[in-house]
């Protein structure tokens, strides 16, 4: 494979200090193409969509048009997927949980190698999850409303040692979770596709189920957090059945993706307060829509699916991309780190 014939593009918004460590860190001979007029401008750092209100002007289309046909490598997925790019081999994604885009663009056959952000998120998603237990624990809402009251009165909140946190999902995600809850003391259940005592080291685990075992996970657990990508195993796997097993007021939380869970069941368990509180991260429809009740329980934090962005996002993701370049410009694709497995589309 020669170096010369590479050419990469960058198709979603990338801060141009990242566009040159590619320019610097890439092979002699490889072209690296980004042309911000024919990007969105960015709401927020690391915003890999832009504003809403982008459109190219038929010059500017002709000109992205003229990239794509060139491009043999990609900083994201175009919105037209690769249908417009035929010469494209290997494309880096912006995001860990590609399985459903993967599928939509209809790839799961087709040679191109994807490489994905995973790992990159794990710290900031975990640090989440962390945040909405102390919430809870720590009352918060209540320090805040007796802070507002000028109001000096002693109470009692909770503490998190000895108590028992359900992570539902392995990967760098569900291990970061278990190894935040194992910090404050808590005992950790991992609820895994591969189960085995070996893991509990990787996962930071004290115990390590089988996804036969979820319900014996969080009828014990305290708070139970959803760290799995959503796949035709793990859609609806929090149904009605499995939240009325749930420990009377639990901590919910779901930074994984909202297809997992029964939404109405989990309103249904948060009006009867059996769900304590649930920190949400993301939806069954994004955005979520503006009727749903979620967005005015009292029980409930909204998060609009933006826990894992962080300001060293694009950092982390460059570097992934930076090394996975040395290695398939010269020939290694199976030294490739974070490449996306099409039989379990995850």
């Amino acid at each position: 494979m020669s170096a010369n014939s590479e050419t990469i593009l960058v198709t979603s918004p990338l801060e141009e200090e990242h566009v040159s460590r590619i320019r610097e860190a890439a092979p002699e001979g490889v072209t690296v193409v980004c042309d911000q007029d024919l990007l969105p401008d960015t709401r927020y750092v690391a915003d890999h969509k832009g504003v809403d209100t982008f459109t190219r002007t038929a010059e500017q289309e002709e000109r992205f048009a003229a990239h794509l046909r060139r491009a043999t490598i990609l900083w994201d997925f175009p919105a037209s997927g690769l249908a417009d790019a035929p010469n494209v081999r290997w494309v880096q994604t912006t995001s860990s949980g590609v399985g459903q885009l993967v599928s939509k663009l209809k790839l799961a056959d087709h040679p191109v190698v994807i490489s994905t952000a995973r790992g990159v998120h794990a710290g900031p998603l975990a640090e989440f999850a962390m945040m909405a237990l102390l919430i809870h624990a720590k009352r918060l809402d209540y320090l805040r409303a007796e802070q507002k009251a000028h109001r000096w009165e002693r109470y009692c909140g909770t503490d998190l040692r000895g108590r028992v946190m359900a992570v539902v999902g392995a990967g760098r995600v569900g291990a970061e979770v278990g190894r935040l809850a194992k910090a404050f003391g808590m005992h950790v259940l991992s609820v895994v596709n591969r189960p085995s005592p070996e893991r509990a080291a990787e996962l930071h685990a004290d115990e390590v189920m089988g996804p036969d075992r979820l319900v014996d996970a969080v009828s014990r657990a305290d708070c139970v957090t959803l760290c799995a990508p959503h796949t035709s195993d793990t859609e609806n796997m929090i149904d009605a059945g499995v939240i009325a097993r749930m420990k009377p007021g639990v901590v919910f939380v779901n930074i994984g993706r909202g297809q997992l869970v029964d939404e109405e069941a989990l309103i249904e368990a948060l009006r009867d307060d059996r769900i304590g509180f649930a920190a949400l991260d993301v939806a069954r429809m994004e955005p979520l829509p503006k009727d749903s009740p979620l967005w005015d329980m009292p029980n409930v934090l909204i998060s609009p699916h933006s826990a894992s962005t962080v300001e060293s996002e694009n950092e982390k993701i460059v570097d992934i991309f930076i090394e996975n370049l040395r290695h398939f410009v010269a020939g290694e694709p199976d030294r490739m780190i974070n490449v996306f497995d099409k039989t379990r589309m995850y």
